[in-house]
């Protein structure tokens, strides 16, 4: 049995989910795009159940930065066009995290530092607690040396032309499904880093650290995994 089994033996599902914000500080900026695959095991086979992805309108006075346009090729027309309110993506959120359910990203810490703000402001944080997280980012740091970006990740696990890496969050998140699939093929223990978060010790922890996570300090080239440290 693979880990992704045996992790269904725990969650009902898993999340993974990706942002496309106007900048990097969460509490400042917004998101502006978010994508969402849930995965569920039905009939012993794991199967996407839902594809989400949503533009989302911005504050009074917000706008997409130029530089977020030129990088996600999403405009401030489109968000004006087709974004739905925040409340909205809240509530489908909160839906969709019913049950015992496992939060995966790549980049957690960053996707989950927007979440918890968007959810503060425009709907209920307290859906994320007691939820479990994975960072499919620590565990590629573990697996390869530097650099460490998604698309790095694509390369790596001979992805590419598979697989779109754009700068949505769409495309990232489906990216993320089958990079996490390659993870557990090559080394059975995606669930040892269940709520554990590696750092850049150089920068720090980027933003507030979330409570139920333990964060250690992670080097572009380990010499063993972070757990065993």
């Amino acid at each position: 049995m693979g880990c992704l089994d045996r992790l269904f033996e725990t969650y009902d599902k898993l999340f993974l989910f990706d942002t496309e914000t106007t900048g990097l500080i969460y509490n400042r900026d917004e998101i502006i795009e978010f994508a969402a695959v849930v995965l569920e095991k039905k009939d012993g086979n794991i199967t996407v159940t839902e594809e989400y992805d949503e533009l989302i309108t911005l504050s009074p006075g917000g706008f997409v930065p130029a530089q977020i346009e030129a990088l996600t090729g999403i405009s401030n027309q489109d968000i004006r066009e087709r974004g739905i309110p925040k409340t909205r993506v809240c509530c489908d959120i909160a839906r969709m995290l019913s049950g015992n359910t496992l939060l995966l990203a790549y980049n957690a810490h960053f996707d989950l530092s927007f979440l918890f703000y968007l959810l503060l402001r425009h709907g209920d944080p307290q859906i994320l607690k007691g939820k479990d997280k994975l960072d499919l980012l620590t565990v590629y740091k573990d697996r390869r040396s530097y650099p460490h970006k998604l698309c790095n990740a694509i390369e790596a696990y001979d992805l590419t032309g598979k697989v779109i890496n754009s700068h949505r969050a769409v495309d990232d998140v489906l990216a993320t499904v089958e990079v996490m699939k390659c993870m557990e093929a090559e080394r059975d223990d995606l669930c040892r880093y269940i709520n554990l978060f590696g750092y850049n010790p150089k920068y720090g922890i980027s933003g507030k650290p979330i409570g139920s996570v333990t964060y250690k300090p992670q080097g572009f080239d380990p010499v063993c995994p972070l757990y065993e440290l």
